[in-house]
């Protein structure tokens, strides 16, 4: 797919906020009653406010499509070693947070350019994502590319139950 992805990081929060609250609430727009789902913003603020905050969106034109971003892990205190025993030696990893891509650029391939781009980037030895346990079919997406799913973690209350899926980087 012919798209424009640029990178942005923590110092760009203010002006890309409310492309990735947009795209959101497209990717989203079946969900967005779901009380979970319309905390977003928070959920922007919250990754976007890490001083190493990494994020790429994809332009169709001036049109934001999709994004996708994260921040690394504090060494030896990331929450999904929990799930492994043993967990890997290696101490360095990458949370990606969120992907989203707007109905009409779905099943393009931009999710894939989209977690290549951010994940590949990057210098840490692993990475780690949620997602929703009743989404086999986004699940096995990831597998494809590599992830393979370590556990079952309901990080808030309210939030869907997720698989834990980590992976070595880069991507394969």
């Amino acid at each position: 797919m012919a798209v424009d992805v640029r990178r942005f990081t923590h110092k760009d929060l203010p002006k890309i906020r409310q492309q990735l609250i947009d795209v959101h609430a497209d990717a989203y727009q079946d969900a967005m009653d779901v009380e979970f789902n319309q905390r977003f913003p928070w959920f922007v603020d919250h990754w976007g406010g890490n001083q190493n905050f990494d994020c790429v969106i994809a332009f169709d034109g001036d049109e934001p499509v999709g994004f996708a971003y994260g921040a690394p892990a504090n060494p030896y205190r990331e929450w999904w070693r929990e799930h492994m025993n043993p967990a890997p030696e290696k101490d360095r990893t990458f949370s990606y947070s969120e992907l989203a891509v707007r109905t009409k650029y779905r099943k393009t391939g931009l999710a894939e350019q989209l977690s290549r781009a951010l994940l590949n980037a990057r210098d840490e030895d692993l990475a780690v994502l949620l997602v929703d346990a009743e989404h086999p079919r986004v699940q096995a997406m990831y597998e494809a590319w590599g992830f393979r799913k370590v556990g079952e973690r309901q990080p808030f209350p309210d939030s869907p139950v997720y698989a834990v899926m980590l992976t070595e980087l880069p991507l394969t």
